[in-house]
């Protein structure tokens, strides 16, 4: 009798061998194993002879990792990151929307900042407005041809902290205009159309609807240009401005351990790009959000909605 079963359920002659699912597994593949052993193993050995290797001065890392000259100095790069990042981002918004203008004037005057500031070094606009008193000794408002209304000594005005600030901000403004142009293009041009349709000003479309949906694209690189700008603060230092660099050289100059000091300005710097790193991510979650929708009724509703108000 059981061999009449088997025989029943056994797959006819030429037919495909058919397996159940359920008893199916990945095969095991031992080169993706063996590449993974082999990286952690090289990242393992370096990392211990980075560790065990007296040159580098750990112990005179950790004496001035938290020292009240370099934290001091920590201050100074992250203000100087959040004042040129808000102006920048400002000014940048401005420039984008004057280079898609259709008004000939501001378009090109936004082309022509974004050519200039873009295509010098931004070490050489550092040091350009650092010594703007031997081009201007004096900063006046007067009338044009006229009079002289008000005046001030270029030196009393431009410090090393306004350099600082107006080269960094002017200079991601350039920057942050070509980021956002880019970012209020990859809205549809329908998105404006209805807005318009449904009586809104361009203005308001632009704030209350296209600019959130540009975010998208915007966040990413925005991100990145952080990233750069606090990487970028380094550079201040030839100026005379005591950021986390210049803090850790003034140790240095006077302890002879440049290495251990310059690692703890390369820690600082990972630990805050790191943190940025993070905050960059729920930041794109967040305006990613509308990914998981429903396609363009949501952003059909969107338009409805606020036309209302």
């Amino acid at each position: 009798m059981s061999t009449n079963n088997n025989n029943n359920n056994a797959a006819p002659s030429g037919a495909a061998d058919f397996r159940d699912v359920a008893t199916a597994h990945t095969p095991f593949r031992a080169g993706p194993l063996a590449l993974r052993i082999v990286i952690a193993l090289v990242v393992v050995d370096f990392g211990w002879i980075v560790a065990a290797n007296e040159n580098f001065g750990w112990p005179v890392v950790a004496q001035y990792f938290f020292d009240p000259t370099v934290l001091s100095g920590l201050y100074v790069s992250l203000g100087l990151t959040v004042i040129a990042m808000i102006l920048g981002v400002a000014l940048g918004l401005v420039i984008a929307i004057a280079r898609m203008s259709s008004d000939k004037l501001a378009s090109s005057f936004a082309s022509l900042f974004i050519w200039f500031f873009r295509g010098t070094p931004l070490l050489v606009q550092l040091i350009f407005w650092y010594n703007m008193s031997t081009l201007f000794p004096a900063i006046s408002i007067s009338l044009p041809f006229g009079p002289t209304l008000i005046s001030w000594d270029t030196n009393s005005v431009i410090t090393p902290m306004t350099a600082a600030i107006v080269g960094l901000a002017l200079n991601e403004a350039a920057y942050m205009a070509e980021v956002i142009r880019g970012g209020l293009l990859s809205v549809d041009r329908g998105q404006t159309e209805t807005a318009e349709a449904f009586g809104m000003t361009k203005a308001r479309a632009l704030r209350r609807i296209i600019i959130p949906q540009a975010m998208r694209s915007i966040v990413p690189p925005t991100g990145n240009q952080l990233i750069s700008m606090i990487k970028a603060t380094s550079i201040v230092s030839v100026i005379a401005m005591a950021d986390l660099l210049y803090s850790v050289q003034s140790i240095y100059n006077r302890t002879f351990e440049i290495i251990p000091m310059l690692l703890v300005a390369v820690l600082w710097y990972l630990l805050i790009t790191s943190v940025l790193n993070i905050g960059q991510g729920y930041i794109e979650a967040y305006y990613g959000r509308s990914d998981r929708r429903n396609g363009a009724t949501p952003q059909l509703a969107a338009v409805t909605e606020e036309a209302s108000h």
